[in-house]
């Protein structure tokens, strides 16, 4: 069999038997290591997408490698019926590394944000004193926190939200970015802000200035709790290890996932404040593989990780760099750059290539890149990527952009 047949025979097998809810490039990816991948066929790709932030710390990287082998031959699952030696510890040093005073385990983001829903609510019935059932969750436009029906509920991107009702009510929706609309929302049931801080899915969108700290002094003024979605953005992705760092805010709740399991399993949390988190009481919230063992393991050397604040220092560091080659593409087939640290937004110029364009002349230099919304590309590799890698790839970039 050549190697366009075994390709194309494995893309048939996906094709024939798989849901098609994605639309993935045609490469087959086999092996990977640190920021590289290698098809069935050989050839070696730079990863300039990182799983969409799922692989802050790289392919297989070896100390959380190290920690999954090593519970694996221990302890795999228990449920939460009972104790596991790695629960309480993941618990403790997540919770210091973020400052937070308790955390509740699940396994995806969407878990994660799902989660943080029904906290807020409960809290605003049974502590802040809103009426049952009139709880309203303030949301932004055109963001993206998973793909849940409550989630979709308040989704403006036709693909993710038509033809999924019922909906979810008790989301109100205002301009993202926009401080006043938000004050201008909250109202006597008002539970929650949900936002991300910088909008992945939307193509790496950051606020104005300023933005984060008028919506945190409108919630503090009206007992409403902030909700940060960190979990395409956190973890050292943005050059900090919050998204929301970089604008001296503190939220009440955070939502984690994607680059806590470090590309190797799903682990996602909500953390933050005990007044709040604590009016989950056994039985009214639960996950049977939420906080398993294996989990715990790989999410304590992920924690371990982010302790020494090497990869935030590369990620800041390395993003300034990214962000000056792909700032000198503008008016070159780039239209607008945006982001921080090693997350980039480019817009392409509407009379260029678009997005799935530019990513399969990508694939053909060997670097592998998606786009979000048409024309834009979401560029996050991972944060072990080195400095001339960064211009390998951008290289290709311009060479990829040129019609």
């Amino acid at each position: 069999m050549s190697d366009m047949q075994q390709t194309a025979g494995i893309i048939a097998l996906d094709e024939q038997w798989g849901a098609h809810n994605y639309h993935p490039l045609p490469v087959v990816i086999s092996e990977a290591e640190g920021a590289w991948v290698t098809d069935v066929d050989g050839r070696r790709y730079l990863d300039f997408l990182s799983g969409y932030s799922a692989l802050n710390f790289g392919h297989r990287h070896p100390d959380l490698v190290r920690a999954a082998h090593e519970q694996i031959d221990r302890l795999t699952l228990t449920s939460r019926a009972f104790h596991n030696d790695q629960f309480g510890a993941f618990c403790a040093e997540l919770a210091e590394l973020t400052g937070t005073e308790m955390v509740l385990t699940m396994n995806t983001g969407a878990e994660a944000v799902e989660s943080a829903i029904k906290v807020a609510r409960k809290w605003a019935y049974e502590v802040k004193g809103v009426a049952f059932d009139a709880a309203e969750i303030i949301v932004a436009t055109h963001n993206f926190h998973g793909r849940t029906t409550t989630i979709v509920s308040f989704s403006d991107d036709p693909a993710a939200h038509d033809n999924d009702g019922p909906f979810t009510p008790g989301f109100v929706t205002v301009p993202y970015g926009d401080a006043q609309a938000v004050r201008d929302a909250i109202g006597p049931n008002t539970a929650a802000v949900l936002m991300e801080p910088i909008q992945g899915e939307a193509g790496v969108v950051v606020p104005p200035a300023g933005f984060w700290a008028d919506v945190r002094e409108a919630c503090t003024e009206n007992d409403v709790l902030l909700i940060a979605d960190e979990i395409q953005s956190g973890l050292a992705r943005t050059g900090r290890l919050f998204a929301l760092d970089h604008e001296g805010v503190r939220a009440d709740l955070y939502t984690l996932g994607k680059a806590l399991g470090g590309g190797i399993i799903p682990v996602s949390a909500v953390v933050g404040r005990a007044d709040v988190l604590g009016v989950l009481r056994p039985g009214s919230h639960g996950s049977t593989f939420g906080g398993y063992p294996v989990a715990c393991a790989v999410g304590r050397a992920v924690v371990g990780l982010l302790a020494t604040g090497e990869f935030q220092e590369r990620s800041a560091d390395l993003g300034r760099h990214l962000h000056d080659r792909l700032e000198a593409l503008l008016g070159q087939g780039v239209a607008a750059v945006r982001g921080r640290g090693l997350w980039a937004g480019v817009d392409l110029d509407p009379l260029g290539r678009t997005g799935r364009e530019v990513s399969m002349a990508l694939r053909d230099e060997g670097v592998l890149c998606k786009e979000t919304h048409e024309r834009t590309l979401r560029i996050a590799p991972p944060l072990v990527i080195t400095r001339d890698e960064i211009d390998q790839a951008v290289d290709a970039l311009e060479r990829a952009l040129k019609v």
